[in-house]
């Protein structure tokens, strides 16, 4: 039992600990080009919170890492098959549920790590926010705590270099070979303000990339992954620590 994972404690020793801080991962079930599975980007973001609320735990945290939310948003991928669509509406009455249960239980601290792009849970957060005062909310997305330029050539934002570098260190199994890979080709707007991205318009999915990706996984290696997972997990596991010794009404200089 790792002491950090709800799903794997027991009533008996878990009813009167003290819980300072809880962990919501969310991810998605989308396809991520030839060579990658549909999981790729819950794999992905459980492995990172568990790695990093183990990291927190042993430094004093009393952290609890909550059970991944496997659908995200994929609303523009309604034609790519069995891509699962959470429209942010539904996203939020989840959450509300949730935030509902730890606020009436006294855990005044969440944080979400987003393992999906297509998530943005800001405005969620702000809303809830608003609903309860008492609670400390706070999300990051996993691809942005580091500089990836530092650990891998190419650029992309889906079934790249990074996420299959990533899924070569936690899960090799489940990669295909990467001669099966597509090239991972994005096609860009002719819209010039997206292009040059100070307007923003959602990526229709089967027009954007032909393969589903949107970088060149090809240099791709479990080393860059290995590396690249330490790196995220150790700064998350900071994050989760220094969130738990936080006091609520004093989290400001």
């Amino acid at each position: 039992m790792r002491p950090y994972i709800l799903s794997e404690n027991k009533w008996k020793t878990l009813k009167d600990e003290k819980i300072e801080v809880a962990v919501l991962t969310w991810g998605a079930t989308e396809a991520h080009n030839y060579h990658l599975p549909y999981g790729t980007d819950n794999y992905q973001i459980e492995a990172i919170a568990a790695e990093a609320g183990k990291i927190a735990w042993n430094n004093g945290a009393k952290v609890k890492v909550l059970p991944n939310i496997p659908f995200g948003v994929n609303t523009g991928q309604a034609d790519i098959k069995l891509d699962i669509n959470l429209n942010p509406s539904t996203q939020l009455a989840i959450l509300a549920d949730i935030v509902e249960v730890l606020n009436r239980q006294g855990i005044y601290k969440l944080i979400l790590f987003n393992g999906h792009g297509g998530n943005n849970f800001k405005p969620i957060l702000r809303e809830l926010g608003l609903k309860y005062p008492k609670m400390l909310l706070v999300m990051s997305n996993f691809f942005q705590v580091v500089d990836k330029s530092r650990f891998f050539e190419e650029e992309g934002d889906h079934a790249d270099e990074m996420e299959t570098s990533l899924m070569l260190h936690l899960h090799s199994e489940l990669v295909s070979d990467l001669k099966e890979a597509g090239d991972g080709a994005e096609n860009k707007s002719k819209i010039t303000g997206i292009r040059e991205g100070w307007a923003w318009a959602e990526r229709e999915w089967s027009l954007v990339t032909k393969d589903t990706g949107i970088g060149d996984p090809r240099k791709a290696t479990k080393e860059k992954g290995a590396k690249f997972f330490e790196a995220v997990s150790q700064k998350l596991g900071d994050l989760i620590l220094e969130i738990a010794m936080l006091d609520i009404k004093n989290r400001y200089e």
